[in-house]
């Protein structure tokens, strides 16, 4: 028997945290595409039978070695493009106590103040996560990009409003 051939372009889902101290976030400076070079939230990809709560603790346990006793959903964000790059993400924050950032085996963990988030290299997507978050106003955002991954607009569902 073969096994169906999975679409170009489907959609991969991920977790992501943001983890929050104070007013600092802990972001990770990814050493892997994608986002090379720029500052996220940590996180990644849903296992098979995990939910995306399921997915973020053990994701954040994973790349810092902080267990979480809980996480806030916070929204998703969805990114379309013509190539590869297609995910839905299910965003996350969590309170934690300040500790010297951890080793991470995906990049280097940094304690980014929030005064400072404009300051750095982030996807350009994530601002706008980092906005409503602060603001404590969930989010549906969905982000198209072109063939080279320039982000063409991106709509926030809830209230249907383009943000970019």
């Amino acid at each position: 028997m073969n096994s169906p051939k999975i679409p170009f372009g489907i959609k991969k889902i991920a977790s992501m945290c943001v983890l929050k101290c104070e007013q600092r976030f802990l972001l990770l400076k990814r050493a892997n595409e994608p986002n090379r070079g720029m500052f996220v939230p940590v996180g990644g990809k849903l296992e098979p039978h995990e939910s995306a709560y399921q997915a973020v603790l053990r994701e954040t346990f994973e790349e810092t070695g902080i267990p979480l006793k809980s996480a806030k959903y916070c929204g998703t964000l969805t990114e379309s493009s013509p190539v590869k790059y297609n995910w839905i993400s299910f965003i996350y924050m969590a309170e934690i106590p300040y500790q010297p950032a951890p080793f991470c085996d995906e990049g280097t963990l940094e304690w980014i103040a929030i005064e400072n988030l404009l300051k750095v290299p982030t996807p350009p997507t994530d601002w706008w996560i980092y906005k409503y978050i602060l603001d404590h106003k969930p989010f549906a955002f969905s982000a198209a990009f072109d063939k080279d991954l320039n982000m063409l607009e991106m709509i926030e569902d809830i209230e249907n409003v383009r943000v970019v």
